[in-house]
C-alpha cells in the first residue's frame, strides 16, 4: 500500500519483528510484525483519539496515567499535554522497540521520555498490574493487535480488564484500540465491547479513520461514571481549554461527538455480539 523511500531501522526482538521506515506518503513510520502502528504524518490523528477522550471524561483532571505499551513515546506526549498529570507511568514489554523509538522517532515522542513525570518501566504489564497496588485516574492501552501466539493475547481478556478496573480510581477512565471497524473486520471490535461490558459499568465504543491505515479504526473508552457520549461539543471544548496546555490538530468537541455517534451497523453488531475474550479462549486476529 505504501512506497517505501528507506528501512531506517529492522530487528527481530524477543517478542516481535520491528521496523522503522521512510514511506513516501506518510514519512517515518513504525511497523510492528508488518503491520503499520503510526506513521509521522497522521499519528496525531490516532493518538489523539486514544488519548483525549479517557483524559476528558475523567470527572477531575487526572494527576496520574498509566500507559500500557506506547512504544513510541506519542501515548506518553499526549498524556503529558495535562499540567494536572504528576506521574506517567508507561509500561512496555519491548525494551529494544522503545530504544528505537527514543532513537529514530524523535518527532513523535518530542521529549516525552525525557519528562520528570515520566517514568518507564520495562516489563510485563499484566504482571505489574497484578503485583502493584498503585491506582491510575487514567489508563490507556496502547497494545499491537494480538495476533496469533503473541505477547498481547491475554491483554484483551476479561481477567485482565478486571485488573485495569481495580487499578483505576473511583472516578477514572480507560481508554484503548479496538481494532478495524470496517465491513467485514468488525468482529473484533463488537467482541472487545462485549468483553468490556463484563467489567465495566460504562463502555463506550467511538472510531476515527487513519489514513496511513487504509480503514477506519475502533477505539473503547470504560469507565465506574462518566458517559463520554453524553458529553455536549461545547463542554468537551470547555474541558480542551481548561485541561490542556498545548495544540490539538485532531480531536475538539465536533470531533468527539462524531467518533462517538457509531453507525447504525456497528452499533447493531455490539449489541449482537456474544463473545467474551478470556484467559481461557483469547481473541486473536488471524
Amino acid at each position: 500500500m505504501h512506497a517505501i523511500v528507506r528501512t531506517i531501522v529492522g530487528a527481530q526482538t524477543k517478542f516481535q519483528n520491528v521496523e522503522i521506515m521512510e514511506t513516501r506518503s506518510y514519512g517515518k513510520c513504525l511497523v510492528l510484525d508488518g503491520r503499520i502502528q503510526s506513521s509521522l504524518a497522521d499519528e496525531f490523528v490516532y493518538h489523539e483519539a486514544l488519548v483525549h477522550p479517557g483524559m476528558l471524561a475523567a470527572a477531575r483532571p487526572p494527576q496520574s496515567a498509566l500507559v500500557i505499551g506506547g512504544g513510541e513515546g506519542a501515548t506518553l506526549r499526549e498524556i503529558l499535554k495535562y499540567p494536572s498529570i504528576r506521574r506517567a507511568v508507561m509500561v512496555d514489554i519491548d525494551g529494544e522497540v522503545v530504544e528505537l523509538c527514543k532513537k529514530h522517532l524523535p518527532e513523535m515522542h518530542q521529549g516525552a521520555f525525557e519528562d520528570p513525570r515520566t517514568e518507564v518501566r520495562i516489563e510485563d504489564a499484566r504482571a505489574y498490574l497484578e503485583h502493584t497496588r498503585d491506582q491510575f485516574d487514567y489508563i490507556c492501552i496502547a497494545l499491537v493487535e494480538p495476533l496469533e501466539a503473541g505477547p498481547a493475547c491475554l491483554l484483551f481478556t476479561r481477567e485482565f480488564y478486571r485488573l485495569v478496573h481495580d487499578r483505576l480510581t473511583a472516578e477514572g477512565t480507560m481508554t484503548m484500540q479496538g481494532g478495524m471497524t470496517k465491513i467485514g473486520e468488525i468482529n473484533f471490535f463488537s467482541a472487545v465491547h462485549k468483553t468490556l461490558r463484563e467489567v465495566f459499568p460504562v463502555v463506550a465504543g467511538y472510531q476515527t479513520f487513519v489514513s496511513c491505515f487504509g480503514t477506519p479504526w475502533g477505539f473503547m473508552l470504560a469507565g465506574k461514571r462518566v458517559d463520554p457520549a453524553m458529553l455536549e461539543p461545547a463542554a468537551v471544548d470547555r474541558l480542551v481549554g481548561e485541561r490542556v496546555r498545548g495544540r490539538l490538530d485532531y480531536w475538539d468537541g465536533i470531533t468527539h461527538q462524531h467518533a462517538f455517534a457509531l453507525p447504525k451497523h456497528l452499533r447493531k453488531a455490539i449489541d449482537a455480539e456474544t463473545r467474551v475474550s478470556t484467559d481461557a479462549q483469547p481473541l486473536v486476529f488471524s
